[in-house]
């Protein structure tokens, strides 16, 4: 049996495909490359002889343009053209570069004439025409900040710090609103680009420079120049000595101790959250602060080490590590303060506002960066020279940082505001309280809602008071058990709708009304929205009532304090224990007065004293010993 022959490869079906393609002509292609480079050619052409105009570049950059390009518009050129104009512009640039590296001229005073003093650089030049057409929306406003890019690219450290001087020089142009959103990012790669190749220790300056050209070019809520993560420059790495050499006077573990301080620096968060780092971190810098204030330091030793001079203002900041120098650093002032206030900067990081409780330091360690802080402090202050008055600017610094770090945990909001408009009528005239006819807005607005609608105010549907039956409906059917209606959210439970209803009954139901007082609010719903097994309960005969409450008040007699009854048998005995009859005439007739009222107010304060008549039989004794009692204090009172 034949084996099936396997199915075609994806080689053989791409030569499938390809003999269905038509073969290109490589006549065809090589013309359209030719004339590519013609065009190109001629660009460059245009524009090189351009070059040595002194007129402004406003004068010529536009007819120069539609001579060079033949734009299908007059003023603006489309994508295509505007990528063509681009490739020409940085070839034609780098033929300029290469013509000033091969003069031996430095490249942005290449062409400039010593004896006249005039700057006529090409390269300048050229810069100032794209920049102009840019600026007018003529070409693509990313066009010089490329060319830009590519100069600094071509050109040494040198010939970088007079690029970035015109750089510096046009800010205000190249920050504009149409130019900035276009070139941007190429912008911060060629600053980004510019620091990397430059030495942190030897090009302090030009660093600085770029970076506050950054701070003013970029808007303050720039996002791309914020640390929103808070990341650390983990790379940054201190290194030091770890074996003592010999001949050193130093102590040696004091110097490894200073510089193992570095290593926590770098990285303050994991100190913070290793119990163990943190441990050796406090040890560390209690050695340091102490050997600080054991060895102080004179104003003689401020006044060799003295910042303020000139030619010590542009100082390096990146200490030397060698244990040679321990003994020279200890005697610097500005050697100490850079410590210090390290340490000052370590412990506002642990005490950065926002952190919660996971995050923050605990409470042992809370103490422990009080306490170094004050140490720190105390430190700087004896420092000369101008100690105090150099904490105080550490401290106002710090005190802002808290500002911007507030700033970026709440996701770096927009510090712009939108101006506000004023109208014509309120231009240059104080803005006057509206006057209302019936002394504010609400008021006025009704009263001509009423005068627009004067039927309203006699409309019999607009106040209309319920009826007894419509009004009790909702209540009646939430006691109604088969609706289970549970206790919270009853009409019962609704003050204003209770009340409401009594005065309703009051007007219209006098009997449901009185009903209140014996059963409640449920009382007070009429009988015929009542289910039957409801109504029965509110439906009791009045003498039922009565001996129900005889027997619940005969169970509250009884159980009153035995001494209060017996306290209670002289004054209706009327004295027949031999006492003075004056004395116990007057209970006499205040009970029998409470008992006729009690009588005729209702029953049951009747059977109050027929009970406490019946104690004296019983207890004969226990009356004459209250009696003497009774009378004894009397006579203990007169």
């Amino acid at each position: 049996m034949a084996e099936p022959s396997p199915p075609p490869s994806n080689a053989g079906l791409r030569i499938l495909l390809s003999k269905d393609r038509p073969a290109s002509s490589p006549t065809s292609a090589a013309a359209s490359t030719a004339s590519s480079h013609a065009d190109r050619d001629h660009i460059i052409g245009v524009f090189r002889s351009v070059l040595s105009k002194t007129e402004p570049p406003e004068t010529f950059a536009l007819q120069t343009v539609q001579e060079a390009i033949k734009p299908q518009k007059e003023t603006v050129l489309i994508l295509e053209e505007n990528q063509s104009l681009e490739n020409a512009l940085r070839t034609l640039l780098q033929e300029l570069v290469s013509f000033a590296v091969q003069s031996g001229k430095k490249i942005m005073q290449y062409g400039n004439s010593l004896d006249s003093g005039e700057s006529n650089c090409p390269i300048t030049r050229l810069l100032d025409i794209v920049l102009y057409l840019c600026e007018r929306g003529h070409v693509e406003g990313g066009m010089v900040f490329q060319l830009l890019e590519d100069l600094t690219e071509m050109s040494t450290i040198k010939d970088c710090k007079d690029i970035f001087g015109y750089i510096e020089s046009q800010q205000d142009v190249l920050g504009k609103q149409e130019l900035f959103g276009r070139g941007k990012l190429v912008m911060l790669r060629t600053c980004n680009q510019l620091l990397r190749r430059l030495s942190k220790a030897n090009d302090v300056v030009f660093c600085g420079r770029i970076i506050m050209f950054l701070a003013h070019f970029f808007p303050l809520s720039e996002r791309s120049a914020l640390n929103i993560k808070g990341v650390f420059n983990t790379s940054n790495v201190t290194k030091y000595e770890k074996d003592a050499m010999d001949g050193i006077s130093v102590d040696f573990n004091f110097y490894k101790t200073l510089w193992s301080l570095q290593e926590h620096f770098s990285n303050p968060a994991l100190t913070s959250t290793n119990p163990a780092k943190w441990q050796k971190f406090s040890s560390n810098l209690a050695v340091v602060l102490s050997t600080f204030e054991a060895q102080p330091l004179s104003d003689d030793d401020g006044k060799l080490n003295n910042l303020d001079q000139e030619e010590d203002a542009a100082f390096n900041i990146k200490y030397l590590t060698s244990s040679k120098l321990m003994g020279l650093e200890l005697k610097d002032p500005s050697f100490r303060r850079h410590i210090l206030v390290q340490c000052l900067i370590f412990f506002d990081y642990l005490k950065a506002p926002g952190k919660n409780d996971k995050e923050g330091p605990t409470g042992g360690m809370k103490e422990e960066i009080k306490s170094y802080e004050e140490h720190v402090k105390k430190l700087l202050e004896v420092i000369p020279p101008k100690g105090k008055e150099f904490l105080k600017s550490i401290e106002h610094i710090l005190e802002r940082e808290k500002n911007w770090v507030w700033w970026k945990r709440d996701g770096c909001p927009a510090f712009e505001k939108a101006p506000f408009e004023k109208k014509s009528g309120q231009a240059g005239g104080r803005k006057r309280k509206p006057r209302w006819r019936l002394g504010n807005k609400e008021l006025s607005q009704l009263w001509k809602w009423a005068e627009q609608n004067p039927n309203i105010l006699t409309d019999p549907d607009r106040i209309r008071m319920p009826s007894i039956t419509e009004y009790w409906k909702p209540l009646a059917e939430d006691m109604d058990p088969s609706a289970g209606i549970e206790e919270e959210y009853h009409h019962k439970s609704n003050r204003v709708y209770c009340w409401k209803g009594l005065r309703f009954s009051a007007r219209q139901d006098l009997d449901g009304f009185a009903r209140f007082s014996d059963y409640g609010i449920e009382g007070v719903v009429p009988s015929e929205l009542l289910p039957p097994e409801v109504n029965a309960k509110f439906s009791s005969k009045p003498a039922e009532k009565g001996k129900r409450l005889k027997r619940e008040d005969s169970k509250g007699a009884s159980a009153q304090p035995k001494e209060q009854q017996v306290a209670a048998t002289p004054e209706t005995d009327g004295g027949g224990s031999g006492g003075d009859p004056e004395e116990g005439a007057v209970p006499m007739d205040s009970d029998n007065g409470a008992a006729d009222d009690g009588q005729k107010q209702s029953p049951e304060e009747v059977s109050g004293p027929e009970s406490g008549q019946c104690e004296p039989e019983a207890d004969g004794d226990d009356n004459m010993k209250t009696e003497t009692t009774s009378r004894d204090a009397r006579a203990g009172e007169k």
